[in-house]
């Protein structure tokens, strides 16, 4: 292995890390560290590009043609980091989103900020189509970050239609596949649906076992079919009209704003892992308001300062990371 090939796997890889760190977030978007990093059109033309041809390749050129073929070298790369992030994050921000949830929402806030300008000045030219595109993104994403969730459901042909949905949030910039599913009424079934097996595997528990591995089995055959599908369309949309495309995309972040903010009012919520020690109050429907309004309604600090400030360090940690990867373009 050259060292352009490793250095180029390495940055692969560390993107990877970048995006597993967003979707940690419910309301953050992977999409976005993907297309402001310089690989999102590469992630959307592998993953369509995984179809039954890799098996006839494989039968008559050989495994090695089939992996090179299919950008294995690419995907094994970036998943690694982004299964590699999930595991070592996800605890740290699920302490900082229950302990310090307005500093954590403010970074993110700049983050997207920065995201919205750095991905709009890729279009090359804002015409009226275009920022119609802009607009409708704008609205169908905030329209999203305001609807209300759907009862539960545990229907298995419903939980592999709310994967196939909620597995597109991975490659959109804005919206966060977690939240689509708690949206969707699903977020319960799938989370308790993992819990439950783990706790069934411990006890030895055959029929849970098999009663919540089918549930997810197909909660995640529901997210293969529906990241293969979507990012042909995705791959497909930007070989038409690349320009409208980002557009569109631009849009979303600005729409996702509405769920990033940090000063907010809960208006209904959910108990997490109810009856359980790690019982939990996750919010649902906020509203957003003035930091002083959140003062005068909760009685708890603002951290208005430490909320500007951290969103300066956002928006300057995605320019430095765009920076980063205009420099370690993939080849």
């Amino acid at each position: 292995m050259s060292d352009k090939s490793s250095k180029s796997k390495f940055g692969i890889a560390l993107r990877g890390v970048a995006m597993g760190a967003a979707d940690v977030i419910p309301g953050v978007s992977g999409g976005t560290i993907a297309f402001i990093t310089g690989i999102y059109e590469e992630l959307l033309e592998t993953i369509s590009g995984i179809n039954f041809g890799l098996i006839k390749t494989w039968r008559t050129e050989g495994f090695k043609a089939m992996w090179k073929k299919g950008n294995f070298n690419f995907l094994l790369a970036l998943f690694s980091g982004i299964i590699l992030s999930i595991a070592l994050l996800s605890v740290l921000i699920e302490h900082l989103l229950k302990d310090y949830p307005i500093p954590l929402w403010s970074f993110f806030f700049g983050l997207i900020v920065a995201s919205i300008w750095l991905v709009g000045k890729t279009v090359k030219s804002w015409n009226y189509k275009n920022i119609i595109g802009l607009i409708v993104g704008s609205v169908i994403a905030y329209y999203i970050t305001i609807m209300a969730p759907v009862a539960d459901s545990q229907n298995l042909f419903y939980i592999f239609i709310c994967g196939a949905i909620a597995v597109c949030a991975m490659i959109l910039p804005g919206i966060s596949g977690s939240f689509i599913l708690l949206l969707l009424g699903a977020y319960t079934a799938v989370l308790g649906a993992i819990s439950g097996l783990i706790k069934a595997l411990k006890a030895g528990d055959i029929t849970t076992i098999l009663e919540n591995g089918t549930l997810i089995a197909i909660f995640a055959a529901g997210c293969l079919i529906g990241l293969i599908s979507f990012s042909k369309l995705l791959n497909w949309l930007f070989k038409k009209s690349h320009d409208l495309t980002i557009a569109i995309l631009t849009g979303f972040l600005v729409g996702s704003l509405n769920k990033i903010w940090p000063w907010k009012e809960t208006l209904t919520s959910f108990t997490k892992h109810a009856g359980e020690p790690n019982e939990e109050i996750v919010p649902v429907l906020q509203k957003n308001i003035s930091p002083i309004h959140f003062t005068e309604l909760t009685g708890n600090e603002n951290y208005l300062l430490i909320g500007v400030l951290l969103a300066i360090c956002g928006l300057s940690f995605i320019i430095i990371l765009e920076r980063f990867g205009n420099k370690n373009k993939v080849v």
